[in-house]
Order: C-alpha cells, then structure tokens, then sequence
C-alpha cells in the first residue's frame, strides 16, 4: 500500500477549458425563466409589441436560440410546451405545401380535433401558416390552455394524415401523434395550474 498515491483531481482550469460554453444546468433554468416571463410576464391588453416580438422570437434569434434554451426541458413544463409549439410553427413555415397536405388527409379521421385545430377549409399552405401564428400569439393571451389545444389538434391531424400519405416514414407521423399528445397533457396541466 506504501505505493498508492492519491489521484489529483482537476482544478477549475480543466472544467473552464471544456467546450461546449454554458453549463447546461444554468441554460435550463434560464429557458424556464425566459419561458415563464413569455407566458406569465406582466403585461396590458394593448401590448402589440409583446405579441409581435413573440410571434417572430423564432425567426429573429433562429431556432437554434430557442433550442439552446427550451429543447431539453421535459415536455410537461412551460418551456418544453412552447419548444414544440416553435418547433411546429417553424416546421410550417419551412413547408408549407406538406403541411396543407397532410392536415387536409387527416381531418377525415380526426373531425373534433379539426374544430378545434380551426383550420379554414379547404387548408392551404397559407391557412396553415396563418394557424400557427394565431397559436403562436395565443402565448400571450389569457387562454393559454386553449392554444395548447389547438397546437394539439392541429398536430395531431397533420400526424394523421402523414401516417395516411406517407406508410414509408411511420416514426415522424408518430412524432408529431406524441407531440400533440405532449401539447393537450401540457393543456391540462395550465388548466389545474400545475404548468411551470
């Protein structure tokens, strides 16, 4: 045992030289700030900056921003809630086309969840993208819940339709049936004030 030695240990240099830049822990509890001063901020019905800024946070600071802030937090959080509400809106803008399309395929399976979604019909890609920037300033309104809904409807008829149009990619149609699923449960949560 004379020939053990005791392992050093890195100093605060090792941990300040790794890449990578924030510490993960401090970039979550930011995002869940940031998301929460969104949602919950202070604010009077006549702030059509807010509703702006929100509407184009993703197009402005890049969903890349976004993502650092709100991709990793769990899907029944405030954050992890408005991650896939961008994620959807910057999915339509990016394709328009497919998502007429394949919301125009699943609303025959999916008719309550079509009300609710209130896509005009029949949907183009321009109907589409005017959904989700209503569903988008729905942030900053009173009834949060209900554009969680809706983003949840909406999601889950384009998952439907996509599994109807498209049998070779089952796992993305499945994505956006889970995100929907994600969005309603996190609906629930703002209506029993359990979303955070």
């Amino acid at each position: 045992m004379s020939d053990f030695k005791r392992p050093s240990l890195p100093g605060a240099a090792l941990f300040e030289a790794q890449a990578g830049g924030a510490d993960p822990a401090e970039m979550a509890a930011a995002g869940h700030r940031i998301a929460t001063l969104l949602v919950r901020g202070p604010r009077t019905d006549t702030d059509q900056g807010l509703v702006d800024r929100v509407l184009h946070l993703a197009d402005e600071g890049g969903l890349g921003v976004i993502a650092d802030l709100w991709s990793h937090a769990a899907s029944d959080s405030l954050a992890g809630a408005l991650w896939r509400l961008y994620l959807l809106r910057t999915w339509v803008y990016r394709q328009p086309d497919q998502a007429a399309r394949e919301y125009a395929e699943g609303k025959a399976y999916a008719p309550v969840r079509e009300v609710l979604a209130g896509v005009v019909d029949p949907p183009g890609p321009e109907e589409v993208i005017a959904l989700v920037d209503t569903v988008v300033m729905g942030i900053v309104g009173d009834d949060f819940d209900v554009t969680l809904d809706r983003a949840a409807a909406f999601a889950h008829i384009v998952g439907v339709g996509r599994a109807q149009l498209d049998a070779g990619d089952p796992h993305s149609a499945a994505k956006l049936v889970d995100t929907a699923m994600h969005l309603h449960r996190a609906a629930e949560m703002e209506r029993s004030s359990e979303l955070h």
